[in-house]
């Protein structure tokens, strides 16, 4: 408290001044009509600088909340769109509450951790079994591709199996000819942009820049694009074809997945483990 006082009254002067100089400019600006005006459009002017400014900040820092709504909400309309594709137009059908009660259902999820570059790569992503997540459950991107398998769930986090793993293998069909085969990442590929699809008829015809899509088994909806045929070359050794696709999903940039629920997956599971094993 000493020591501030000493500074005050070492710079006395300087701090009249400062005063005594406020108070002119208060008193100009009062009784002065034009100093009066020019000020107030200059505060007006920095106050609102300052205010587009914090603007900016605050939209910034709540980009996260906006992208988590938003992929809700894409998750909600791709539900629509799926049962609305759903309906065969061609036939007189009575279709009973299909927006309200589709096959598949999209929830969206956040992705916390990924990796691309190990043979077998996984993803944990903010949604577990509170928001009715199971093992075995497809998981799509919000754009164009497949992402992979829900593998484990704890309470409200889960793994994905990534299609970027050994163990991946995704029934898929040609778009046009409508031939079915099994998108595997690939032996000895370490390339995150690329897969092979496996096991096509020898009888059909592929052509390059085909586009592939998911078939409707191996839990995922069906007509999913997948990715676009870059090679038809790929040898096999069997009576089968191999081609190398191109996948349009971008795993180094994965940040919201939707995950497929399927209303129908246990039921099915539950007779078709009824099946005899021959």
């Amino acid at each position: 408290m000493r020591n501030l006082w000493i500074f005050i009254n070492r710079y006395n002067a300087f701090f009249l001044f400062i005063i005594f100089f406020a108070i002119g400019i208060i008193l100009t600006v009062k009784n002065n009509a034009y100093q009066r005006s020019v000020t107030v459009n200059s505060t007006n002017e920095v106050v609102g600088e300052v205010y587009q400014n914090l603007n900016v900040l605050k939209k910034y820092l709540n980009l996260g909340t906006v992208n988590d709504s938003l992929a809700v909400e894409n998750a909600r309309l791709k539900t629509e769109l799926l049962a609305l594709k759903s309906i065969d137009s061609a036939k007189k059908v009575v279709v009973k509450d299909t927006l309200n009660n589709p096959q598949y259902t999209y929830l969206s999820a956040r992705v916390i951790k990924n990796s691309i570059t190990l043979r077998n790569n996984v993803i944990t992503i903010n949604k577990g079994r509170a928001d009715g997540l199971a093992p075995e459950m497809a998981v799509i991107s919000p754009g164009k591709g497949v992402v992979g398998f829900v593998m484990d769930v704890s309470e409200h986090l889960a793994t994905i199996r990534s299609l970027l793993h050994k163990d991946s293998k995704i029934s898929v069909n040609l778009q046009k000819s409508n031939a079915l085969g099994i998108l595997v990442w690939g032996v000895g590929n370490a390339d995150f942009t690329k897969a092979y699809v496996k096991e096509i008829p020898n009888h059909f015809k592929v052509n390059l820049k085909d586009t592939i899509v998911t078939s409707g088994f191996s839990h995922f909806p069906p007509g999913i694009p997948v990715g676009t045929v870059t090679n038809t070359s790929v040898p096999t050794g069997d009576n089968f074809m191999s081609v190398e696709v191109k996948l349009f999903n971008d795993f180094s940039t994965l940040q919201y997945v939707y995950v497929v629920l399927d209303k129908y997956a246990a039921e099915q599971k539950e007779l078709e483990a009824k099946l005899p094993h021959e």
